[in-house]
């Protein structure tokens, strides 16, 4: 095999010029960068900067966008998200999106397969024990970590193997934030994609192989994990921290 081969090969996403609008807004000037198969990716960045509108311009679920958003070589940027799912992509918000009159069990079995090779509910369980004690709680009842574990559960039922994780441990107690981290690695070692959206670099320099800093809607830099104390004055000066 070719170098260049090899090269296209690894390569699993390639985001090129892509620009993205809320309404009259235009928030995405132009983002760029590179995910390959089996790595963890992280954006980072100040709040507003464009990190979780970069995931939702990727998913198709922002109002307006342009550019090229090529998956193992298909351009996503011409599909509907529903299309863009069935390619073996899933999206985690923030917000996480546990319906209320829906218990855990539910909503855990609530999203359609849209692959083959999803975790069966039994797997799901055992990656987050906490919820198999509580399959019969309202989704909402649960603590934040635990409403958490629910959302990623859910969408590695679906088939996906490319994860959007946007702010996985925003506001969660250290432990579960140790949990998470843990899970996130293992799902590397299963070879699953990710992209992660995280306002704590110590966790994402835990999990990730690579970080690109998003500021004003660009990529303004690229630090790869090994590099990261080097780099650290630098990026506490992009992240304000």
């Amino acid at each position: 095999m070719s170098e260049a081969t090899k090269t296209s090969a690894e390569q699993l996403l390639a985001v090129r010029d892509l620009q993205g609008w809320y309404d009259e807004s235009h928030v995405l000037h132009g983002i760029n960068f590179d995910v390959k198969r089996g790595e963890v990716v992280t954006l980072l960045g100040r709040n507003g900067a464009g990190k979780t509108t970069t995931l939702r311009a990727i998913m198709g679920i922002l109002g307006k966008r342009q550019g090229s958003v090529l998956f193992e070589g298909r351009e996503l940027i011409v599909l509907q998200p529903r299309d863009i799912a069935r390619q073996g992509m899933a999206f985690c918000p923030e917000e996480r999106g546990i319906f209320a009159s829906l218990s855990v069990d539910e909503n855990l079995m609530l999203p359609p397969e849209v692959k083959p090779g999803g975790l069966s509910r039994e797997a799901v369980l055992d990656m987050f024990p906490n919820l198999r004690e509580r399959l019969r709680s309202q989704g909402t009842k649960l603590s934040g970590g635990e409403q958490q574990m629910l959302a990623i559960g859910r969408i590695l039922r679906t088939g996906a193997k490319f994860l959007l994780l946007d702010e996985p441990t925003e506001g969660l107690a250290p432990v579960i934030v140790q949990q998470i981290g843990r899970t996130l690695i293992h799902l590397k070692q299963q070879g699953f994609t990710i992209i992660l959206v995280e306002q704590n670099f110590r966790f994402a320099a835990s999990v990730a192989d690579r970080h690109y800093v998003v500021e004003q809607g660009r990529v303004i830099d690229t630090i790869p994990n090994a590099d990261l104390t080097a780099n650290i004055d630098k990026l506490h000066a992009y992240l304000g921290v």
